[in-house]
Formats: structure tokens, sequence, C-alpha cells
């Protein structure tokens, strides 16, 4: 079980790293590290488990964030209707995006990240994700509002980029053009 000591700090190259493609069908390692990796965002959203493990809680994990430098993400949100993302993911790739922009009104937060870095994190509002699951299956998903939003978080990981990056260094709470602001 992954708990906070597995979890790499902002200071490690391997969140730096693009990370490398997952050989696909998955070998039972990979599926074992998906399958932790979701394991962890369920386990830290439940408060007495992550009360008792010490876990932070988070809605998603890239493999980089446990120094395993793959393209495997794991998400555990739900939108705002209610539906729930709850996917382990091999070598997830936006394949389409809206023009439209969208932030979360409180800025962004990153397990690997124990300090508050505020500001305005400009994401597509809308973008459709190309993945292989666990089982092998190729999913396209169509997200909007706080899905999209994690999922480009992880797949950034991915691609050696950090939320704050994304922060505008001159002004952070600078009005994001034509984007609709996700509570």
């Amino acid at each position: 079980m992954i708990t906070m000591k597995d979890i790499v700090m902002e200071d490690q190259p391997v969140l730096r790293q693009v990370a490398q493609e997952v050989t696909l069908p998955a070998s039972e390692e990979d599926k074992a590290i998906a399958n932790s990796l979701l394991e962890y965002v369920i386990n830290s959203q439940n408060k007495e488990i992550a009360a008792k493990y010490g876990l932070r809680p988070g809605v998603g994990l890239a493999a980089p964030q446990i120094n395993v430098s793959k393209r495997i993400i794991a998400v555990h949100i739900r939108d705002e209707k209610g539906n729930l993302y709850s996917y382990a993911l091999f070598n997830p790739k936006i394949i389409s995006h809206s023009v439209e922009n969208s932030y979360l009104a409180g800025g962004e937060g990153c397990l690997s990240v124990d300090r508050p870095v505020p500001g305005l994190v400009p994401r597509h509002a809308r973008v459709t994700v190309k993945a292989t699951t666990i089982e092998g299956e190729e999913i396209k998903l169509r997200l909007k509002g706080m899905p999209a939003i994690v999922f480009q978080h992880e797949i950034d990981h991915l691609n050696g980029i950090m939320f704050y990056d994304h922060i505008s260094a001159k002004d952070p709470f600078a009005p994001i053009p034509n984007a609709t602001v996700v509570e």
C-alpha cells in the first residue's frame, strides 16, 4: 500500500522528466503500480483509513509521484452531477480540447507539493482523453469540470510539468481570459 512516505516531493528530478510509455499489454508489475495508485486515492478519501495511515487526501496520482517514470495515472473523482470517474490508466493522452478555459476557484494542490502555492491554474474546460485500462481496453473519456482539471493535472505529471508552472509569475490571480470557474 502506498503511503505518504512513498510520494516524492517537488524537488525530485523524476517529477521533471517525461515519463516512458507503458508497453502494452501491460506487465503484471505495471498493473500492480496502476492498482496501487488507484488504491491510494480511494483510501486517501476515506477519513478513517486516511487518519490511520496519515494519508493526505487526493483525487489523482501519477506514477512519477512514486518515483516511477512511467505513463500511469489514477483518478478517483466525482463530477458536479455525482458521476464517479475512477480509473487507473496507461498512456493517457489528451486527443482534443476546448478553446474555452476553466480553473479551480481555490487554485490547485498536489500530493508532491507540501506548501501552499497561491494562484489560478488555467486548464482546458473540456478534454477528450484516450487511454488503456488495466484490463487492456482502450477507452475515450469526454471530460469537463473537475474531472477534466484532474486529468490534465495528472497527465502534466507524465510530461514533467507541475501545476504551478501554469500560474502567472507576474500576477498569480490575473483573470484567465475566456474561462469558467470550477468550484
